[in-house]
């Protein structure tokens, strides 16, 4: 194989996702010297690139440094975004749990793969991780003192979670020593990244939807908030909701997720019948358990909205479906031009 496909490891991977979801028929070879393939499939020369993930910002990026398209591009779980753009490309992919859409002159291949659950959570991102990264995503100096201010975690706690940082290679550590002593940022794309993949990967925890006949999410959820305000329960909108007032792009939003102050069911119940809200499988609203702390005391007032920090708003619009991606990206660039 041509080293097009950089890493032993990478190659491997690629070719044995190619075989998973190829007909037990298909022929694949190396190809000759000088084909510029990087497979022979059924006597077609084939260029495959790996996409990592499957994120759709990884996959823009894959096709923004190649100068000509790649005929398949293989990913770990290639996200609906991604899907929806390679396929409108004419840009055959498939991914690891076996999900393909792949037109070639021999060969048409359409799977729609393995349902998966939920990857399970990291060892290394604790609650703890996950506050002191959202602090310090949302600016805050990677510091014992000043996470520990924002998190309100114990400096125990902010020490273990910012060395866990640096394990990961998201933060570096600074020469000094003790509770002023700053890490530094290593790469922010990969910080965020990181966080929105172990937050995709972790236990959602306790939720409820409940019932609303909302014509404007906004208006809907600002109502449901000055009741939650005059009963003093802690709110704040996430997802495609928070997007519209954070960094519009989406039209119109159907539905809508909101972290209340609550642990149990009982209590998003009761959470619930503060704002005359009543339990509805299926409803349009959903309540949800802080995830951390620091979700809870970084939500900031946006219009008529609490809203989450942008960090877990951007994870859980990367989990929305393609418009959600997509707003997801344009939440991250909103951020960054700021």
């Amino acid at each position: 194989m041509r080293p097009t496909i950089k890493g032993d490891h990478v190659e491997k991977r690629l070719v044995a996702a190619l075989r998973a979801v190829l007909p037990r028929a298909a022929k694949i070879v190396s190809p000759k010297g000088g084909s510029g393939a990087d497979l022979v499939i059924n006597g077609s020369p084939v260029q495959l690139k790996w996409a990592g993930e499957g994120w759709l910002r990884q996959v823009k990026a894959l096709l923004g440094s190649q100068r000509t398209h790649p005929d398949i591009v293989v990913a770990r779980r290639m996200s609906p975004g991604a899907r929806e753009m390679l396929s409108e490309m004419g840009i055959g992919w498939l991914d690891e749990t076996g999900a393909a859409e792949i037109a070639i002159p021999s060969m048409i291949v359409s799977r729609t793969g393995h349902v998966q659950v939920a990857d399970k959570p990291s060892p290394h991102w604790t609650g703890a991780v996950f506050a002191v990264a959202e602090a310090v995503l949302c600016g805050t100096k990677p510091t014992v003192a000043t996470t520990q201010q924002a998190t309100g975690l114990s400096s125990g706690s902010c020490t273990t979670a910012l060395r866990v940082l640096v394990d990961l290679g998201i933060l570096k550590a600074g020469a000094s020593r003790g509770k002023e002593s700053a890490r530094q940022l290593v790469d922010a794309d990969q910080f965020i990244e990181s966080y929105a993949s172990a937050v995709a990967g972790a236990k959602t925890g306790v939720s409820m939807r409940v019932g609303v006949t909302w014509r404007d999410a906004v208006a809907g959820l600002a109502e449901a908030g000055r009741a939650w305000d005059r009963a003093k329960v802690s709110w704040a909108v996430t997802g495609s909701a928070a997007s519209l007032v954070l960094a519009p792009l989406l039209t119109a939003v159907n539905s809508a997720d909101v972290y209340v102050d609550a642990e149990t069911p009982a209590q998003l119940e009761a959470v619930a019948s503060k704002a005359d809200l009543r339990p509805l499988e299926g409803g349009r609203l959903r309540l949800l358990r802080f995830p951390t702390l620091t979700t809870h005391r970084l939500s900031t007032r946006v219009a008529d909205l609490q809203v989450a920090p942008w960090p877990r708003v951007f994870a859980d619009l990367r989990t929305a479906g393609v418009r959600g991606e997509e707003a997801a990206e344009h939440l991250r660039d909103v951020i960054r031009g700021r």
